[in-house]
């Protein structure tokens, strides 16, 4: 090859690595916190919180835009607030290993929207979920523009609330 083409292939490389390296920093989750006392660091497990796979009913799955909804919370710019939700899994993401581990998976919860879910696999066991899975999950909601994200989707350990996913007829705590 030419210098001339090196250098394309060189810029080009480069412009990859900073839109990948400003993706990640964008997509950076917050360290869940417990909603009532967010200053005490997150105790591990005890042997009977231990992360659970359970079966749950088909019916009465949760609502894309009731009460408590994803889309709500994004129409009124929420954060901190607690939502159902479900959706197709649009992709699934690298896990965030910085800090907790989180699998992080998009979901699309209307024709519209999407969010980001991060799933602590630190205190819940992994959902093995692909593209184009419908699942359902409660969490906390945090607003961003790019349609927001769920986390501490997973029981508290402390005792207090907490959320779920479910794919099928597997609740994923």
């Amino acid at each position: 090859m030419g210098r001339s083409t090196l250098r394309i292939a060189f810029a080009i490389g480069a412009l990859v690595a900073l839109f990948v390296v400003r993706y990640a920093r964008e997509e950076r989750v917050p360290e869940p916190a417990a909603p009532t006392a967010r200053t005490a660091p997150t105790p591990a497990p005890s042997p009977s919180q231990k992360p659970t796979v359970t079966q749950s009913p088909a019916e009465n799955p949760p609502s894309r835009d009731g009460k408590g909804s994803v889309a709500e919370a994004y129409r009124k710019r929420q954060s901190d607030v607690w939502v159902e939700g479900s959706g197709t899994v649009e992709a699934t993401l690298p896990d965030d290993r910085q800090g907790s581990r989180h699998q992080k998976f998009i979901v699309r919860v209307d024709r519209d929207l999407t969010v980001l879910v991060s799933h602590n696999i630190d205190l819940a066991p992994r959902v093995p979920l692909d593209r184009g899975d419908e699942v359902a999950f409660k969490g906390e909601y945090i607003w961003n523009g790019k349609g927001g994200l769920v986390h501490w989707t997973h029981r508290d350990p402390r005792g207090g609330r907490g959320g779920w996913i479910r794919l099928g007829h597997e609740v994923y705590e």
